[in-house]
């Protein structure tokens, strides 16, 4: 089968466990192109925050942010997934009134939206474009694709069941320990990835994705050939076809070369 479009998660998959990218990215990208394979990160992270982490690559990048909500091809934004305003509102409302330290981002395609200095450090990494408002509903509009919570508590078992109960018309994935992203249900990673590979002429059987949590779900399910990293969470090693090694021994690069050989 010929490969024609990897896509690839970021933090847990593709970067090192310094959340760097791998030795050996930038000569295996000429590569891939030379062979008519296009790389895509895949990512939770603001599309702003991406084209900074590949802008060695140039302007020509293929980048599915915001867990799916915000697809980017060639220079130009092709889709975007908003979520109900009334959603989001409600969400800030819940996590404000809840026990317990949670902070949230308002996120727009273009900048993300944040009302304490307290959450700067842990957001930085994920939003290089973020603006601080005195009232985070004075941030929702109609453009919102996502809200993104930070629990101090387990993600999975204590955030995300408040914020399924507060918005239950939208979507809580659960993207990390301690994080949940809030979307429309129709938004994903996998329905990002048929998207692109519609856009990009590539059949969905010429598609390989590589993930190691759950908002990776829908992604390995939609792919031609899916890989878990062995560090994956249980249900995705479940759904994947196949196992990558860990993130901390570059996974991803060393299937990539294998594709290549």
């Amino acid at each position: 089968m010929k490969h024609r479009l990897v896509a690839a998660d970021m933090d847990g998959t593709f970067l090192d466990g310094r959340g760097g990218i791998p030795e050996g990215f930038w000569d295996l990208y000429p590569r891939l192109a030379r062979a008519g394979i296009v790389f895509v990160p895949a990512s939770g992270r603001q599309l702003a925050t991406l084209q900074d982490l590949f802008g060695p690559l140039g302007q020509d990048l293929n980048l599915i942010a915001e867990n799916g909500t915000v697809v980017y091809s060639e220079g130009e934004v092709v889709s975007t997934t908003p979520m109900r305003a009334r959603s989001a509102h409600a969400i800030i409302d819940a996590a404000q009134a809840a026990p317990g330290r949670m902070e949230m981002v308002i996120c727009t395609p273009t900048m993300g939206y944040v009302n304490s200095p307290d959450i700067l450090d842990e957001v930085s990494t994920y939003y290089h474009r973020v603006s601080t408002v005195a009232d985070l509903h004075e941030a929702v509009d109609d453009c919102v694709i996502k809200v993104a919570l930070y629990s101090a508590e387990d993600a999975e078992t204590v955030a995300a069941p408040l914020l399924r109960a507060a918005a239950p018309e939208e979507r809580a994935v659960v993207s990390g320990k301690h994080w949940v992203d809030v979307m429309n249900p129709e938004a994903n990673k996998g329905r990002a990835l048929t998207q692109l590979a519609r856009a990009l002429g590539v059949e969905q059987r010429n598609t390989v994705a590589f993930g190691d949590y759950l908002n990776d779900l829908e992604m390995l399910r939609a792919a031609g050939t899916s890989y878990a990293m062995s560090n994956a969470h249980p249900l995705l090693k479940e759904a994947a076809d196949r196992i990558a090694p860990p993130n901390t021994e570059a996974g991803v690069l060393t299937v990539l070369e294998s594709m290549l050989a």
